[in-house]
């Protein structure tokens, strides 16, 4: 995984209880009568292995109606047992403790999976298959209410292994045509109000609403269960009532849980609420007609990264601080400084998680705060973080990656969070960033849940226990995620996603999605998202699908890495598609290192590795540095296309090479087909921001000025790029969080962002948070001691911020770095002093068309000869030589010899004219 783990894993520790009391036969259940203990479980006990009558554990799997697939031990005779009420043990050896039907199973043909199996379950292609004997299939569906049991027997009745059975394929295979076509959640028409819910494991459903219990009715055919009532059902609170057998602990429960399909909720989540979004009531003015910027394609699409409480949790001059609101003050400084940027060219914002979670409590007065005078303590001080973390748990902050409800707005960025106020007031952010001509992109967490199993926040699980999250072979849920992963590759979560993307696209009106973890999705359910929306339409929905941006984090990692279960929506596998995947080759080149380095000292292209070294002797021997930077300019010069693979180019080394033939950690750097299949970017929510990394990694001595142009130059490498750009908001603005890496739960003390420059930059608020940093304290630590002369002042922080904004209107105005094909990005774009003996260490000289790009990350002033212009006429691009950088305009260009002469630690964009 090359993103940072940032957030606490959830774990839930859920007790396997196991029903000891017999049960009374009922008609046509066949008692079963203990053995003697067998062999095989005599011999596990001896050797330490896994126990092959562990109930605890599910390792059989149903992968459709008629096939059972294990990987259990060969026997004469295997059979599935189902209990309708639980109750199955082992004891003595054997089955007991409950009356059981049987589905008698045979051995496949040939034993195995055949081919189309294998291809639909690739983690399964090596277990034994077992097919249903056609005289018990009438039994399928009663048998998946209630406890299933797959067994393996000798010839002569002994018992040699038992197991538990996963469900999740032969639920797909029995309901998934029908159920993936039902509409789900509240429906209004003709003046009633209908409420249906999935859950075709259930044995029995019914509704609490409005303080009555409604009988619900299921549909053999889809599994859907559900109730119709009178129009004053509409706004009343309810929830599903679920009697369902729980593979997680090992018995019937009763479930009292909210709409997985909610569209609005109580505070804290603890009814749903039976509301219509298109109930005009909820239509802030003008939202029907709503105009919006125009559409920027997404391999243009220049993008901030933005929180909603760092946005203005600390702004003065906001009316609504923390608030889905405060992106209508139009006043505030927080949205003028977004109006410049989008007059600038950037073009979306991108909220982090705005869905409901379950994390943060959505009352105020239930909320804690930080009970320390925090400015009073020293800029190293451990004080500030222990402190911010004693009231994390309950405080207002969290970056949200931890999904409750899908397709409901978060209640605690809300004024009032107990009913449909965070409605109306997330269409009026929605409507208030589209009136300062940007557009609006939500991050999306569909990947895992909260919790899973029984625990309270469970709503997924508590349903179709086992069905919505991934389990592993012995049927636990996988936590590759960092919590309770989801299983998009199951029809009815892959239809959850998809149906949540187009409530959220039609009915809030958001302009692109961003995919956490995107590699946990199949490739096919992210394009059945862009099949979705682009059947979207202005007449018929109120939006243009087809103008709606995608893109994700497309890591390769976990159970699902490649391609173990699916096709993932991975880089590699995504290009081509039109849907966007980060780009991590340049930022870790212009970075230097990697995420997860133990010492945060080792260098790259824009912190001044051999170019201006620092005492780590991480980065090696001065020619060890230099070979590798001159890697790192190769990894940029691949990101400077687009991440193309087929781009070709000579590498430093003077080879001839396609971007894909570039290493990247044993990874082809080049992965994209065409400009916009890979996202650029310098630094983001996850891991450190930009300033404090460069704090980290360029020499301590270095100038807050030098410092400043640094950050510049290490942006410019992804706004410069070919496709798409992102930017954590407020990078421009030299913001730090005191070198915190993982601030997802770091409080508003260490996450706010200060868009007055007097205010700072944030560095030097203490020491961060020990759980996620405290093996760097030793490198921290000294340079907070040294806040006061590594703190940026408004000279640096506006100077930074204007001079980005400079580059992105050179990006957004020049057709050069908007190519559409590879091919006109080859035929395009060149280095021409690549590979040559004229390659400077610490600079990179990109021909773009009419334009010359020189990127000098050295502290000196660099003069690069290119012998392919000599004669030409270039001049510094007229918006910076009349731009806020005094420096750059300092740029020079000789016709006579074809040499661009750039001062250190500057990015000087030529055109020819």
């Amino acid at each position: 995984m090359t993103g940072s783990p940032r957030r606490a894993a959830v774990t839930v520790a859920l007790a396997l209880l196991a029903a000891t009391v017999p049960l009374t036969a009922t008609a046509g259940a066949v008692p079963l009568v203990p053995s003697p203990a067998s062999a095989a479980s005599a011999a596990a006990e001896q050797t330490g292995q896994a126990d092959p009558l562990d109930l605890s554990k599910s390792r059989a799997q149903w992968i459709d109606r008629n096939t059972l697939a294990w990987d259990a031990s060969p026997g004469s005779r295997h059979e599935l047992l189902y209990a309708p009420h639980g109750g199955l043990t082992v004891a003595g050896g054997d089955i007991g403790g409950a009356a059981v039907h049987r589905l008698r199973l045979t051995p496949a043909e040939g034993g195995g999976l055949t081919d189309a199996q294998k291809a639909r379950f690739p983690h399964l292609k090596e277990y034994a298959a077992f097919t249903v004997d056609p005289r018990d299939r009438r039994l399928v569906r009663a048998a998946l209410t209630g406890q299933l049991v797959a067994t393996a027997r000798t010839a002569d009745g002994t018992l040699r292994s038992a197991t538990g059975v996963q469900t999740q394929g032969v639920l797909d295979d029995l309901y998934g045509a029908a159920a993936t076509k039902a509409t789900l959640g509240p429906r209004f028409a003709h003046g009633r109000v209908t409420l249906a819910v999935w859950a075709p494991t259930a044995q029995r459903v019914s509704l609490d609403i409005g303080g009555r219990t409604v009988t619900m009715h299921r549909d053999r055919a889809s599994g859907v269960w559900s109730a119709t009532g009178p129009g004053s059902w509409s706004g009343k609170a309810y929830r599903y009532v679920v009697e369902v057998w729980a593979p997680s602990v090992r018995e019937v429960v009763t479930n009292k849980v909210t709409d997985p399909y909610s569209t609005a909720l109580t505070a804290d989540s603890e009814h749903s609420l039976a509301v219509d979004l298109a109930d005009p009531e909820l239509a802030p003015e003008g939202w029907a007609g709503l105009r919006k910027p125009k559409a920027t394609p997404l391999r243009d699409a220049q993008i901030q990264e933005l929180h909603v409480r760092d946005f203005s949790a600390a702004d003065p001059t906001s009316d609504h601080p923390g608030q889905y609101l405060a992106f209508t003050d139009k006043t505030s400084d927080g949205m003028q400084h977004l109006r410049r940027l989008a007059r600038a060219g950037t073009s979306y914002v991108h909220l982090l998680p705005v869905f409901d979670i379950g994390t943060v409590p959505e009352r105020a007065a239930d909320r804690a705060t930080p009970d320390c005078d925090l400015p009073a303590y020293a800029p190293d001080s451990e004080e500030q973080q222990a402190c911010v973390t004693r009231s994390a748990g309950q405080d207002a902050y969290n970056w949200g990656y931890d999904p409750l409800h899908y397709t409901v707005p978060e209640g605690s960025y809300a004024s009032d969070p107990d009913g449909t106020r965070r409605t109306v007031e997330f269409r009026e952010m929605v409507r208030g960033l589209n009136g300062s001509g940007l557009r609006t992109v939500m991050d999306v967490v569909y990947n895992h849940t909260v919790a899973s199993g029984q625990a309270d926040k469970s709503v997924l699980d508590r349903i179709v226990p086992g069905y919505y999250q991934r389990l592993d072979a012995d049927g636990a849920v996988t936590t590759s995620t960092c919590c309770a992963d989801t299983a998009p590759e199951n029809a009815m979560m892959g239809k959850l996603v998809v149906d949540s993307i187009v409530t959220w696209a039609r009915e809030y009106k958001v302009d692109g999605f961003r995919f956490d973890l995107m590699g946990h999705h199949p490739k096919a359910n992210i394009l059945a998202v862009r099949k979705a929306l682009d059947a979207l339409t202005p007449a018929k929905d109120g939006v243009d699908g087809k103008r709606i941006v995608l893109y994700g984090e497309g890591w390769n990692f976990g159970e699902v890495a490649d391609d173990a279960r699916f096709v993932q929506a991975t880089q590699k596998n995504m290009a081509g598609t039109g849907i966007a995947t980060f780009s991590d080759r340049s930022r870790d080149a212009l970075r230097g290192g990697g995420p997860f380095d133990g010492d945060p000292g080792v260098q790259g292209f824009a912190s001044g590795l051999y170019t201006d070294p620092n005492s780590s002797e991480s980065n090696g021997t001065p020619a060890q540095q230099k070979a590798r930077l001159l890697h790192y300019q190769d990894l940029i010069k691949v990101g400077l296309t687009g991440n193309l693979a087929d781009y070709t180019f000579t590498d430093s080394a003077g080879r001839r090479v396609k971007g894909a033939d570039v290493d990247y950690n044993g990874a082809p750097a080049g992965y994209a087909a065409r400009p916009g299949d890979a996202l650029s970017y310098a630094d983001a929510h996850d891991n450190e921001s930009l300033y404090d990394a460069l704090a980290f990694k360029l020499p301590k001595d270095t100038s807050a000025g030098d410092r400043a142009r640094m950050q510049v130059l290490a942006m410019a490498t992804a706004a410069l790029s070919q496709g798409p750009a992102l930017s954590q908001a407020g990078t421009d603005l030299l913001r730090s969080k005191s070198l915190d890496r993982n601030s997802y739960d770091s409080g508003d003390w260490f996450n706010t962002i200060n868009w007055d420059c007097r205010a700072g930059n944030g560095f030097g608020r203490g020491l961060p948070p020990a759980a996620d940093n405290k093996d760097k304290w030793p490198y921290a630590k000294p340079l907070l001691s040294s806040a006061a002369a590594l703190t940026p002042g408004c000279e640096e922080i506006d100077g930074t911020s204007a001079a980005y904004r400079d580059l992105l209107r050179i990006r957004t105005t020049e057709p050069a770095f908007s190519l559409a094909t590879a091919g006109k990005v080859q035929s395009a774009l060149s280095f021409p002093l690549s590979g040559t003996a004229d390659e400077t260490p610490g600079v990179i000289t990109m021909k773009l068309g009419d334009l010359v790009v020189v990127l000098n990350a050295s502290p000196q002033t660099r003069r690069q000869r290119v012998d392919a212009v000599r004669g030409a006429r270039y001049a510094l691009h007229p918006i910076q030589a009349s731009g806020a950088d005094p420096t750059v305009k300092s740029a020079a260009y000789a016709r006579s010899s074809g040499a661009f002469t750039v001062p250190a630690r500057t990015v000087a964009v030529f055109r020819r004219g």
